[in-house]
């Protein structure tokens, strides 16, 4: 049974923004949508730039759909799916996320 690891406090999120956090050994980075009370969870490391900069994306929407883009050469990806818009062979990995007891709960990826 894989369990939940606690990652930090719901009010050190930033609505609309993302932060870094390490799990699994491995970068995540956690976006909390204020305007739909949802959090995600994706993989830090921008497969296009080749770099850890997801976390430092701007949110937005399109299409009523969630995305963060990257800020190094701005491809969107989207927050539920980790597929980029622009060039759907390329992906982030996606984990589950909750909140527990006021605590960010993140869970491997399967």
């Amino acid at each position: 049974m894989t369990s939940w690891t606690n990652i930090c406090r719901k009010e050190e999120l930033a609505p609309n923004a993302g932060v870094c956090a390490q799990f699994d050994q491995q970068q995540v980075a956690i976006f909390y949508c204020q305007r739909q009370q949802s959090l995600y969870a994706v993989s830090n490391y921008d497969p296009i730039g080749e770099a850890n900069v997801i976390s430092r994306g701007i949110m937005g929407s399109i299409d009523d759909h969630t995305y963060v883009s990257s800020p190094l050469y701005k491809q969107h990806f989207h927050l539920k799916t980790g597929v980029c818009l622009e060039n759907p062979e390329h992906k982030l990995t996606i984990y589950p996320v909750r909140i527990m007891d006021d605590y960010i709960q993140l869970k491997k990826a399967s």
